[in-house]
């Protein structure tokens, strides 16, 4: 695919833009969102240039099924990371979406991201493939609950545990010195005293196997595929590309940096995601 220069008059972008502009014109696209939609609201992408896969490896559900130690560091991270992620608002390319949703453009949003915000930009049937920070599960008896109740939890067992300049990673993790991780204490499951885990997909676990094949049926109910801000490093993403690519799907990619699926992509385009989207978005008149 050839590479689109940057903005500032005729050439590969426009082009590209223009034949996404086509593609959603004609309805029944399904969106495949990632991280990179989500930057512009403050919240860090795991493979771009300040992404957080370039510092750290992520908890993997092994470690934290496995290690209580590895639970300990994992829960005193998120606390401090959680307010990044729990004050983060939908950003333009998040409205715009919803905007091409609302106007008939876009049929179904599939999302990696686990922040929630398509939900708080209105649309609030997106699949959350990976899950979602704001609600926590219990790995014994299943019990479901709002991130917030425990949040307010973990603050009442270990007092003001800040660390305000921490940074904060896309899956609200924050970087914390190990002094204040070894003092941190965990919260059980109020129901049965077993472990709780955020309600996200960790490295290293299975996406259940009925949300893939909701994901799958939204693609083959689509006329074409939209990827937004997504490298498409991993299986759990490029395997919706595969599958339109072999039916026959057009594939479009608005991303900031080459994916893996560009070779399966009739347009790729490097624009920022809110500058692209709200572009699209008025150029198809949606309200």
């Amino acid at each position: 695919m050839p590479t689109h220069a940057l903005p500032g008059g005729p050439g590969p972008l426009t082009a590209g833009l223009d034949e996404v502009a086509r593609l959603l014109d004609g309805g029944g696209v399904a969106v495949l969102s990632g991280a990179g939609l989500s930057t512009e609201s403050g919240i860090p992408d795991y493979r771009g240039v300040t992404g957080s896969l370039r510092r750290r490896t992520p908890m993997t559900y092994q470690e934290f099924v496995a290690d209580e130690e590895g639970r300990r560091r994992y829960w005193a991270r998120s606390h401090v990371g959680w307010r990044t992620i729990a004050e983060a608002r939908p950003n333009a390319g998040h409205r715009a979406v919803e905007q091409l949703r609302r106007a008939g453009r876009v049929s179904a949003v599939i999302t990696q991201n686990v922040d929630g915000l398509h939900r708080a930009a209105g649309t609030l049937d997106a699949v959350e493939l990976h899950g979602g920070l704001d609600r926590v599960v219990c790995l014994g008896c299943g019990r479901t609950s709002p991130r917030e109740e425990l949040d307010r939890r973990l603050h009442a067992m270990n007092g003001a545990f800040r660390e305000p300049d921490a940074a904060t990673n896309a899956d609200g993790d924050a970087e914390l010195p190990a002094e204040l991780v070894g003092a941190f204490r965990i919260a059980p499951c109020e129901a049965c005293g077993s472990v709780l885990k955020p309600d996200v997909v960790f490295f290293g676990e299975t996406v259940p196997r009925p949300r893939v094949q909701r994901c799958f049926d939204l693609v083959d109910a689509a006329r074409a595929l939209l990827v937004l801000g997504s490298s498409l490093t991993v299986m759990s993403g490029l395997r919706f590309v595969h599958h339109a690519a072999r039916a026959g799907k057009p594939v479009a990619i608005v991303n900031q940096g080459t994916t893996r699926g560009d070779g399966y992509a009739v347009a790729t385009v490097a624009l920022p995601l809110g500058e692209a989207l709200t572009t699209l978005a008025d150029r198809l008149g949606t309200p």
